[in-house]
Parts: structure tokens; sequence; C-alpha cells
């Protein structure tokens, strides 16, 4: 009932809620440049760098969000004929196949990817957070095909154009500045027919109650501060820019989060989550 009267609102935040749109928005909006990387989200994810691998922590969503980012990047792959037949159905589908992750953060998808099979690289902006990958993954010692690095995608595109077989860019692409330019960015590391797999969120009315109202303020079960509602982007609009790019979109899913059991399913709603793959020509 709840979910079906926000909808009723339309796209944009409703009237009644303007007030307090205005006061979340200001703080959160931050000024833009010339690169992808946003300083303040920056400060904010340090900030949170220290919990990243508690999986009933501050980022326990994220944690259990794996249950579907895995099977997406995987069958994805297998669907597009990019898995070898001969790893197909095996432990490790990934193998002799190279990806990038985006925004690795702290390596919470990049290690169930790399256990797959894949040669991986993630790279963040974020000091804190690559160090804290670094460690986790020094704890287990199979995890020798894993490159983490202190970049940007900005930076990284320049010397590992047309590299890689896969890019992630999960939870990301509603942090950074400029979303355009980061998913040029992404592309052109891709070779051709590779792949690039986003979740991220919408831009409506429910994404703004649902994402930063109700998750950051009144559940308070993602820190406040995490999202910036002027940087959610629509899924037909992420799909019109990787077109731009020569990448033809072969899926759009909705993701649905139930926090009182902290587990995800695949919806086939758009209105918050979603998720997108896309193949370059």
């Amino acid at each position: 009932m709840l979910t079906k009267a926000i909808r009723n609102y339309g796209p944009h935040p409703p009237k009644k809620f303007s007030h307090l749109m205005k006061i979340l928005i200001a703080s959160h909006t931050t000024s833009s440049s010339s690169t992808t990387v946003d300083h303040t989200e920056l400060k904010h994810f340090k900030d949170l760098s220290s919990s990243w691998w508690d999986e009933m922590g501050r980022m326990k969503a994220l944690h259990s969000m794996n249950k579907l980012r895995i099977p997406l990047v995987r069958d994805g792959l297998i669907n597009v004929g990019t898995v070898k037949k001969e790893f197909v159905g095996t432990t490790k589908p990934l193998q002799d196949l190279q990806i990038l992750e985006v925004g690795c953060g702290g390596g919470i998808l990049t290690e169930p990817l790399a256990k797959l099979g894949s040669k991986i690289t993630g790279i963040d902006v974020s000091s804190e957070l690559i160090e804290q990958a670094k460690q986790h993954a020094a704890q287990n010692l199979s995890l020798t095909n894993i490159n983490y690095s202190l970049e940007s995608i900005d930076d990284h595109v320049k010397r590992n154009a047309e590299k890689y077989d896969a890019v992630v860019a999960s939870e990301v692409l509603e942090h950074v500045t400029d979303q355009k330019v980061f998913l040029e960015a992404c592309v052109k590391c891709l070779k051709p027919k590779g792949s690039i797999f986003i979740t991220t969120i919408n831009k409506t009315t429910l994404s703004w109650l649902g994402g930063i109202v109700f998750a950051e303020y009144v559940l308070n079960f993602v820190p406040r501060g995490t999202h910036d509602w002027n940087k959610f982007i629509a899924p037909h609009i992420t799909q019109r820019v990787l077109e731009d790019y020569k990448c033809r979109t072969r899926i759009i899913h909705g993701l649905c989060y139930n926090f009182l059991t902290n587990s995800w399913s695949w919806i086939s709603d758009t209105s918050i989550n979603y998720a997108l793959h896309a193949v370059k020509d």
C-alpha cells in the first residue's frame, strides 16, 4: 500500500516533501570538477573504511547484495559467450578472463569474483579502502589473482584501453561527479565484445524516499550522507549514454532490498535499484 501511494506521486519528489528534500539535498550536494572523483564522497567512504568487512555492520546491505551481483556477472558472461565452454559449470568459470572492478572499495565483490577464477583488478580512489582490501585479501593465500590499485578510472584508462573482458561498476555510478565521462572511461577499458555490469539507483520519488529518507534518516541502516539524489540516474539515461559509446544493453533488472531480512531479490520494477548489463560492439 505504501509503495503504491508513493509511486502515484510520479518521477519527482512530491511538493509536500519539498522542504525536507531541500534540506537533504543541500546536505549532500557537492561542487563538480573535471574529474569523476567527488572529494566529499571520498571522505564519507574513508570514514566507513574500518567497518567495511563487518558483514552485519554498516555495510551489510552491500555484503548481502553479492547474492545477486555475483551471478549477474558470472551468468552474464556465460550467456554472451565470453566464458570458455570448458569452464562453464565448473567452480572457476571465469578462468582466463580479465575483469576490472571500478570503485572496488574494500573488495566485497572483488574477492568472490577472484574466487571464480578471474584475473581481477580493483581500483578505488580511497587509500584507506584499498588498504582494507589488500589486508583482507592477504588473509587468503589462494587469492593471488587480485591486483588492487589506488587510482581513478580517468587515470587507469590511459594505460589500460581495451584490456578487459568485463568492467564492473557496482554501487558507484551514483557517487561520481561526471557520469558520462565515467562511463566513457569504463567502456574504453573494455575489449571489443566486452561486457559492462552496473548496479545503481534510479532517479525517482520512490528512490528518494527509500534510498535517502527512510534508509538514511528514518531506519538508519545506511550511514547518513551515503547518497545524493542529484546523482541518481534513470536506467534509460544510463542505457542511452552507453549506446553513445557503442554498447548495446542486454538486460535491465530491478533489485529490491528487504531491510528486515537483509536480503535482496530480483524484481521487474526498477523504481529504486537496478542492474544493467551491456556489451561493447
